[in-house]
């Protein structure tokens, strides 16, 4: 039978969607980051001022408030002096920070990878803030941040991917993540209702955790705003920057130009600004392949089943696919590969699954190169679900209306060819500093790289190197 319902709807990227039921409105809504912000190709002013505008100094200005630049914004004040201002052209959680699953894992992580040290380094900060947070009582960090030690299961079905799994096992363990091999019988009894077949089973990695991001960008907002009465904060929502200001006389940059305000940084300009980086750039600077850094958006679905009680989860769950990807066609034809998908729109389906603090099954996810296409992909939301029912046999036989209590996240991932993100200051521009490119992990490595900002913004030694992440020498030819 087919276990999707989908009705017809006249806009589907828009929420609420209705449908011709007689029950009227639906609960099926579209988290969208171009809902409340809107992005049109901005002009190239470079170094021109647009009047009138109100005029602020700062220490520090931030172009970007999603996870990273809000987490930039609040390791500044909390451990240092310095004044932050941020300014974005939407409001926090309408780009790819809202639209992702929180998963603080270590799973997919690789040791000695040029990313390993600073995922460890920001799990570890991710740690000490929940315990902060749950010193603090009024619900803890399971309230204030949806945080949950779900551990992790990567999954694993054949004997190929079993030797795989069992490698990467002995990798983590050696480098201090407490970390499990588990068979079939034994991946059953912690997952009755997941099958992986005789030949499957999973590596498990119990210390795992997952956050919600609006919970955590609330609090993170909230400690950024407890600064704003000693004049070292201010924010600025739905005022896109469209220019840098140069100096006249030194030619250095100066200040951020908004839509409506001048930001002065005296230390530092620090682009955050994700999957929009690049066209940012390309406005704000002239023409240099140097500074033609490729990030690229990488559209993403995830369906969201509010209260789902047909499927009881007892951890966090993903495929091993989604370290070495399914690539899919739209048709929902599903070829196995070990390669990514290329920059034509080839789309990539993986079983990740996981329940929140509210009892809502999140399921995915799907990558694909759609440019900053918010289009609702119905096609792909089914395969999210049959792929999700290969590994949850019970999912089968449950009849699904997505127009019924069903959320439909779409972000765009910040995606780096390299596959890791630039942090770092610009070529003969040594006060502007990029901070992008963590496609799926800006949630998870936010807080380690708002760290590493704060150290190249003060000349101090970071605890993570960082070198790997630099743009000097990384993108020439």
């Amino acid at each position: 039978m087919d276990a999707i319902a989908f009705a017809s709807a006249p806009n589907p990227s828009h929420a609420p969607f209705t449908s011709a039921s007689s029950s009227g409105a639906h609960r099926f809504s579209v988290r969208d980051p171009w809902r409340r912000r809107w992005r049109l190709p901005l002009p190239a002013l470079r170094s021109q001022r647009l009047e009138p505008a109100s005029a602020s100094h700062h220490d520090v200005v931030v172009v970007g408030a999603g996870i990273i630049g809000l987490s930039i914004a609040r390791h500044l004040l909390l451990h240092t002096p310095l004044s932050v201002a941020v300014a974005d052209a939407g409001v926090p959680c309408t780009g790819a920070t809202g639209a992702g699953q929180g998963y603080l894992w270590m799973s997919h992580r690789t040791p000695g990878s040029d990313t390993w040290e600073l995922a460890v380094r920001s799990k570890q900060l991710w740690e000490e803030l929940a315990a902060e947070v749950d010193g603090l009582g009024g619900g803890g960090a399971r309230e204030r941040l949806g945080w949950m030690r779900t551990g992790s299961l990567l999954v694993g079905r054949t004997s190929e991917e079993m030797a795989t799994l069992e490698e990467r096992t002995k990798a983590l363990s050696q480098a201090g993540i407490r970390a499990e091999y588990l068979s079939a019988a034994s991946l059953h009894a912690l997952e009755p209702e997941l099958y992986v077949g005789h030949d499957g089973g999973a590596m498990f990695l119990p210390e795992d955790c997952q956050i919600d991001a609006y919970q955590a960008v609330s609090l993170i907002e909230k400690t950024n705003g407890s600064y704003s009465s000693e004049g070292r904060y201010m924010e600025l929502y739905n005022d896109p920057a469209v220019s840098l200001v140069r100096s006249e006389t030194t030619g250095t940059v100066e200040a951020v130009q908004t839509s409506k305000h001048i930001l002065y940084g005296r230390k530092a300009i620090v682009i955050a600004s994700g999957a929009w980086t690049r066209t940012l750039l390309h406005s704000f600077l002239e023409p240099n392949p140097i500074l033609d850094i490729p990030v690229m958006p990488r559209k993403g679905h995830l369906l969201v089943l509010e209260k789902f009680d047909k499927l009881k989860l007892n951890h966090g769950l993903m495929e091993l696919g989604y370290v070495g990807h399914q690539v899919a066609k739209s048709n929902s034809t599903l070829l196995p590969s070990e390669s990514s998908e290329d920059e034509h729109g080839a789309l990539s389906i993986s079983m990740t699954a996981t329940l929140n603090t509210k009892g809502n099954l999140i399921l995915g996810s799907s990558r694909e190169f759609k440019g900053f296409s918010r289009e609702v992909d119905k096609s792909i939301l089914k395969c999210i679900w049959d792929r999700a029912a290969e590994f949850f046999p019970t999912l089968k036989n449950v009849h699904l209306d997505i127009n019924e209590n069903t959320e439909i996240r779409i972000g765009h991932r910040p995606y780096m060819p390299d596959g890791k993100p630039v942090i770092g200051s610009v070529p003969d521009l040594p006060n502007v500093l990029i901070a992008t490119g963590h496609e799926g992990s800006g949630l998870a490595l936010a807080l380690g790289t708002a760290e590493m900002v704060t150290d190249m913004i003060l000349g101090n030694p970071g605890k993570v190197d960082f070198s790997p992440f630099s743009i000097k020498d990384r993108f020439s030819g």
